[in-house]
C-alpha cells in the first residue's frame, strides 16, 4: 500500500482503537492499575483479567506483537471468562497494529463468527477491511487485495449502515474503485500500445460501465475513440467522443478526441446500433427503454 493511503487509513483505526479500549473495559482494572501491575508470574498462573490488563498495557506501550500474544492467551486459557470475547477482538486490533494483517483478519472474522450480533461486530468488520486496505499495492501489480478490501468495505456498509465507521468506509471504497479502474486502464493502455485493440476496448468499456464514478472515465472514453478508429469503427469512435464531450466538455481528453476526429475530417452523429449510443441514452439521458 502506498504511504499516502496508509497515512489516511491508520489514524482512523487508532481513533477507533481508543473507543474500543474504552468499550472493552467493563469490570476490568482501571488504567492506573494496569500500568502499576508488577505481576510477572507465568501466564498460566494468572487470572484472565490480569493477562488482559498486561496485554492492553503492552499495546499502549507500542508492543503490539506481545499484546496480541497475551490477548490470544486469554482466549486460549480462559475461553469462557468474562474477558475472552474482548480479548478476541483486541487480538485483531493488536495484530493490525503489528502489521500482521492476516492474523488481524483471522481474529476479527473469528469474532464476527462467534458474535454476529454484538455491538462491536461493525468494528470487527472495519478491522478486516482496514487490514486488506493497508495491503493495497500500486496499479501496476495484482489488485487482489484491493478487491478484497472493496468486498469487506461493501459488507461493512451494507450490514451496518448506521455504524460510525461507514463514512470512512465509503471514502475508502471510492479509493478501491479508483484503484481497480486504474488497473484496467494500465492493461488497456498496454493492449492499445501493442495493437491489441479488441482487448483494449474491452478494458476501457469496463471502466466506463462499471467504474463510471472514478477519475479514469475521461481517459477511458478517449482511449475508446483511439482504439475504435484504429479498427475503422468510426461510428463507435464518434459515439465515445459524444459521451465524453457531453459529460466533460472542458476536458483535455475531449480536446484530444475532438482533434483526432476533426483531423480525419469526421463529423458528429451517433450510430443507431453502437453500444455507445445505448450508453448515451442510459447514462446521459436517463432513457432505459
Amino acid at each position: 500500500m502506498s504511504d499516502s493511503l496508509r497515512r489516511r487509513a491508520r489514524p482512523v483505526l487508532l481513533a477507533a482503537l481508543a473507543l474500543s479500549l474504552s468499550a472493552c473495559s467493563g469490570n476490568l482494572p482501571s488504567v492506573g492499575s494496569i500500568f502499576s501491575s508488577n505481576d510477572d508470574g507465568p501466564v498460566e498462573s494468572r487470572a484472565p483479567e490480569a493477562i488482559f490488563a498486561d496485554a492492553r498495557a503492552n499495546l499502549r506501550d507500542d508492543k503490539p506483537k506481545t499484546a496480541a500474544f497475551l490477548f490470544d492467551e486469554v482466549e486460549r486459557l480462559y475461553p469462557y471468562s468474562d474477558v475472552a470475547k474482548d480479548a478476541m477482538l483486541m487480538s485483531a486490533v493488536a495484530s493490525y497494529e503489528a502489521q500482521e494483517y492476516d492474523k488481524a483478519v483471522l481474529a476479527a472474522e473469528r469474532f464476527i463468527g462467534f458474535y454476529p450480533s454484538d455491538d462491536q461486530t461493525d468494528y470487527a468488520r472495519y478491522i478486516v477491511a482496514q487490514s486488506y486496505y493497508e495491503q493495497i499495492v500500486d496499479v501496476g501489480r495484482d489488485q487482489g487485495m484491493t478487491l478484497q478490501a472493496k468486498q469487506a468495505l461493501d459488507e461493512l456498509i451494507a450490514r451496518h449502515p448506521d455504524s460510525q465507521y461507514v463514512k470512512d468506509a465509503e471514502l475508502k471504497r471510492d479509493t478501491t474503485l479508483d484503484q481497480i479502474a486504474g488497473k484496467e486502464m494500465t492493461v488497456g493502455r498496454y493492449y492499445l500500445k501493442n495493437g491489441q485493440y479488441i482487448g483494449a476496448i474491452n478494458r476501457f468499456q469496463t471502466v466506463v460501465k462499471e467504474y463510471d464514478t472514478t477519475t479514469h472515465v475521461e481517459e477511458a472514453l478517449h482511449r475508446l475513440v483511439e482504439a475504435n478508429l484504429a479498427l475503422g469503427l468510426v461510428d463507435e469512435a464518434k459515439s465515445a467522443a459524444a459521451v465524453l464531450g457531453f459529460n466533460y466538455p472542458g476536458s483535455d481528453w475531449y480536446g484530444a478526441s475532438y482533434a483526432l476526429l476533426t483531423g480525419r475530417n469526421l463529423t458528429g452523429g451517433l450510430s443507431q446500433d453502437a453500444w455507445y449510443r445505448r450508453m448515451y441514452r442510459q447514462i446521459i439521458r436517463g432513457d432505459w427503454l
